[in-house]
């Protein structure tokens, strides 16, 4: 080795230095990563302003279901009629469709001749994504501005119902009808593949598949990838459309959903209160456009927040079932505190992952992540913070139901709404607060109008998956 040298080479822009065989080339700082366009399809309205302003208002998304929500028109009626009988379950937080302001428009998204190889879970993911890059006046039309645009799109689930009726013509013996385009419209990276080819993006093309971590998941790895200088712009989030049959019925066996309000469905999804039951399915989608800061500055972009931590870790515990002192949660907040460089008492505001799941019906295999759990887990990490009363908490889940894949984006981007706008939204429902709470520890019952520098939305899905994403304020 003696006398040998090579040439050791840094990032461009960086003069070219010689390094000794003993000395490593620096390793350049990770880039900052900020928000600056958000789109949103919920159980509340197709849009950002719509659902932030019913959010706040303490407005609910959850209906009850009918047949025809079961997707199952290929299927004889007694057929429909008996499946639909036999849900526990008859209670959804739904997209609401038509024409009009605040309503999906099917008809642009999912019925023209050229959307045959779009499901519904994809059709909202475009429509969110479309909304996001508007809202971030990003629509690069030069070549290199798209090869440093990438795409990461997850969901949990895909197009169940898809699956269903493509069963059915096999039941029938009736295989010839099975459309070419079943595998694409499955398929959940196709989500982020049509996102990426409507405008011709050729950055990273990635999807996450973590049950309701999801969102959350895409998201922080979108940051990763622009952090370490693979892209300068991300078009992250999740998206779902689990309103269907089989999905249904699937949850109602695992008893995962409520069956105790189907009278009264908005007062079905009740997080953090004794009186809850299981989650309410929903669907929908939300997505935000990344990118690097001082790209962002030099087209002179509004910036909403800047996203600061994102900690992931696994419970190694149960497939559905947390631990009771929620330690995968633990590792999950801790890691994004440390990588945001923040201290617990620094964070206003948490948007907590909690499903209106209860813990302990032995009959139930599922209990992810039970909503105490949640609640020790953040005792845990914030301590004094929390119990002060100086640390806000709440769960929208109240007023979205449980979005799955969806969940996470929809929730990271109500945690940055919430610092732009200085308004921690409302737990909906919460007239009975679990024991857990007492004290300055408590769950917001209504909207609080405060200054919120940082924010923590918490994800947590099937098989013990965690993901925290920390944002921040950038004034």
């Amino acid at each position: 080795m003696r006398g040998r040298r090579w040439l050791g080479f840094v990032p461009t822009g960086f003069q070219l230095r010689r390094f000794s065989s003993f000395e490593a080339p620096p390793v350049p700082p990770l880039r900052r990563v900020v928000v600056t366009g958000v789109g949103m399809v919920t159980p509340l309205g197709c849009g950002v302003e719509t659902t932030w302003k019913r959010l706040i208002e303490g407005e609910c998304g959850v209906r009850a279901i009918c047949p025809d929500d079961l997707k199952m028109n290929g299927f004889e009626p007694e057929v429909k009629m008996y499946t639909f009988d036999q849900l526990t379950s008859k209670v959804a937080a739904i997209v609401p469709y038509g024409s009009s302001s605040g309503e999906f428009d099917e008809q642009l998204w999912l019925n023209s001749k050229e959307h045959r190889s779009i499901a519904r879970f994809i059709g909202y993911a475009l429509c969110a994504a479309d909304e996001a890059l508007k809202d971030a006046n990003w629509m690069p039309t030069a070549q290199d501005e798209k090869e440093q645009t990438g795409v990461s799109l997850g969901a949990g689930t895909g197009s169940i119902s898809d699956i269903l009726e493509a069963s059915r013509m096999i039941c029938e013996k009736n295989i010839r009808r099975l459309s070419p385009f079943f595998i694409p419209r499955i398929l959940i990276n196709m989500a982020s593949g049509h996102v990426s080819m409507k405008y011709g993006f050729q950055g990273p093309n990635h999807s996450s598949v973590t049950a309701c971590a999801t969102g959350a998941h895409s998201i922080g790895d979108a940051a990763r990838m622009i952090q370490f200088g693979y892209t300068n712009v991300m078009v992250a989030g999740g998206t779902e459309a689990s309103i269907d049959a089989l999905s249904i019925a699937g949850f109602c066996r695992l008893r995962a959903l409520s069956t105790k309000y189907n009278s009264k469905p908005h007062e079905a999804s009740r997080p953090f209160d004794c009186g809850r039951d299981g989650f309410v399915i929903g669907e929908g989608s939300g997505v935000m456009v990344l990118e690097e800061l001082e790209h962002a500055r030099k087209r002179g972009a509004k910036i909403y927040a800047e996203l600061r931590g994102y900690g992931t870790s696994g419970d190694a515990h149960h497939i559905t079932q947390p631990h009771i002192g929620g330690r995968g949660a633990v590792l999950a907040m801790t890691r994004a505190l440390k990588q945001s460089g923040l201290h617990p008492s620094q964070v206003d505001y948490i948007n907590a992952h909690a499903t209106s799941t209860p813990l302990g019906n032995h009959f139930a295999i599922v209990n992810v992540l039970c909503d105490a759990a949640e609640a020790n887990a953040i005792k845990c990490v914030f301590s004094d913070h929390a119990t002060s009363g100086a640390l806000s908490l709440s769960s929208t889940k109240g007023a979205t139901g449980h979005l799955l894949g969806a969940a996470g984006a929809v929730e990271a981007i109500f945690t940055v709404l919430a610092i732009h706008h200085g308004i921690a939204p409302l737990t909906l429902n919460l007239s009975e607060p679990d024991p857990i709470f007492n004290g300055g520890f408590m769950p917001l019952t209504a909207s609080k109008e405060m200054t919120i520098k940082s924010g923590l939305s918490n994800s947590f899905g099937f098989g013990g998956t965690n993901s925290c994403l920390l944002f921040t304020s950038t004034n």
